[in-house]
This record gives C-alpha cells, structure tokens and sequence, in this order.
C-alpha cells in the first residue's frame, strides 16, 4: 500500500512512517520480515545493547496481567561486539531505518558503548536510562535528573548520531527528566518506560517472576503513557517519541495529537505481529478521509 501522507521527517532522516517497532519487542526487525511489510515501518528500534553479552534474569520473565503483560527480562542480550560483527550487517540491508538501543552500569560505559555504536548503518541512538547505575549503589539514572544529565552529557560526547533519551515513567514529575537530559544535549526523548508493577503466585505464595518485580507494559499503562507525552511536548522543545499501550491506528493519532512526532508500537507486537502494518494502513485511510495532507501536520494540534 501507498503511505505517501505518512512520510515523517525525525532528527534529520526520513521515515516511511511515524510507526516504529519498540525496542525489547521488534528484536533487530528481521524477526518480523515474515509478517509484515517493512516499507510499513518507519524504523527499527533494536533490542537493547549492551557493552558485554547479558544472559538476562533467571526465573519466570513473563507474566500476562489484565490488559497488559509484566516483564523482567534482565537486559539479555549478545553484546556490543557480536551486534557489530553479525547483526548490524543484517539490519542494513531492511527497508527501513535502524535505532539502537543500549544500556549500561556506568556514565562512562554509556560513552564507551556510544562510541562503538557511532557507525554506519545506524540512524539514532536510543539511550535506556532505567537500569541501576553499579558505580552508585543501585541508583535508576532515570529518576535522577543529575544522573540522567550526566550519561546524555556522556553519550552525546561520544557520537555523532542524534541522541534520543528513553524516560522512565517511574518519577514523580516526568517533565524534570526530560527538562534535564534535554539541557545536557539529547536531540529528542521517548517515552514512556514500562512502569513497575509485580504478580503473585498465591499457590505457592511468592511472587511469580523471578525478579520479583518487573515492567509493565502494554493497553493498561496507555492513559498514563498519553498524558506523560503531553506533559513532556508542552515542556521540552526538542522532538518527542511516544509509547506506552498502544494497541490501534487510532491510539497511535492520539500519541500524535497530543505531541508525539513519531510514536512506538511494543507489546502489542506479540499481539498481532502485523500491528505496525495494520496501523499504517488505518492511519493513510484516516488521513485521507479527514484531508490531512501529511500526519506530522496533526502533531501537537490537541484542543483545548
């Protein structure tokens, strides 16, 4: 199908679509390639990297909730090096653009692993910022202004790629976050993160993930997630990325509405690992039966 009134400009590279495969959900996008058209998704946000191969929390990983799902999958992944050698190579070749995730358990391993990842074949980098900070005693950088401040300030050192920040929905005033890493140089934030939630076995009478808490994510958490978004395009001026529940074309508008430039589709992948296609094509339809010439022109554009 033609999207030509989804075509989105973000952080200075064109997208087919403001439709983008959440990391930690889309795996390094040719998982999908089976299930969907690419061209649908305007890009690829990788599974989270980290500077050394993680096996990932032991235990139960998933559990389904109402409306959502929880998870504690513990950062499992190959590393910065064997992503370099055997999977960036295969991104390059996907019909869409290519973000990176990446974390790490220090300011200074964030700007070494942004360094590594500052090659080709990569549009953006996507900063994780909640997971504990080792150097600090288990600080979350996310919900610590002058912690967030320092790694943006890190990774921005040491790429030349935009630098977007993923914000965790874990703090009292989220605009604070996203005030302070965009002080310290990132081009754009996402948001939000999964919010901490946990689920009991009541037959053994212990928490049923391994981790005993975990993140939640999914249709449940999608009226939080819609008005942090908002919040969060009033108090920043650089480009914001919306997620958090979004299950439908309309969702998506919504996200987009209320400030999103472009928005994230996570859980609901494994819904239906059509969802981004099926959602481009609701989103062309709406456009073209509402007269907007181009989806970006809704951004931002909430009544009040």
């Amino acid at each position: 199908m033609n999207f030509d009134r989804l075509g989105s400009e973000f952080l200075g590279f064109q997208m087919n679509t403001p439709l983008t495969g959440a990391s930690g959900t889309f795996g390094f996008g040719s998982e999908y390639e089976d299930f969907l058209s690419m061209e649908a998704v305007g890009a690829v946000i990788s599974k989270g990297i980290t500077p050394i191969p993680r096996a990932g929390n032991e235990g139960v990983r998933i559990a389904e909730t109402p409306g959502g799902m929880l998870n504690c999958i513990g950062l499992e992944n190959p590393g910065v090096d064997v992503f370099l050698r055997d999977i960036l190579p295969q991104a390059r070749r996907l019909k869409t653009r290519f973000i990176v995730n990446m974390s790490a358990g220090s300011t200074e391993d964030y700007g070494e692993l942004a360094a590594r990842l500052d090659v080709a074949g990569i549009d953006a980098v996507e900063v994780n910022i909640s997971c504990p900070n080792v150097k600090e005693g288990g600080i979350v950088f996310g919900t610590d202004p002058k912690a967030a401040a320092a790694v943006t300030e890190s990774v921005r050192k040491h790429t030349k790629k935009p630098v977007i920040v993923k914000l965790s929905p874990n703090v009292t005033d989220i605009t604070v976050m996203a005030k302070a890493v965009e002080a310290a140089g990132a081009d754009a934030v996402s948001l939000i993160n999964t919010l901490t939630g946990m689920a009991v076995d009541i037959d053994a009478r212990r928490p049923l993930l391994g981790n005993i808490t975990g993140g939640l994510s999914g249709p449940a958490v999608k009226p939080v997630a819609l008005r942090m978004v908002w919040q969060t395009a009033k108090a920043v001026s650089i480009p914001v990325l919306g997620l958090g529940g979004i299950s439908s074309w309309k969702d998506a508008v919504e996200f987009m509405l209320v400030g999103a430039r472009i928005v994230s589709v996570g859980a609901y992948n494994f819904v239906d690992p059509r969802a981004i296609e099926k959602m481009a094509v609701g989103m062309q339809n709406w456009c073209e039966k509402e007269g907007v010439r181009n989806i970006q022109d809704i951004v931002g554009t909430l009544k009040n």
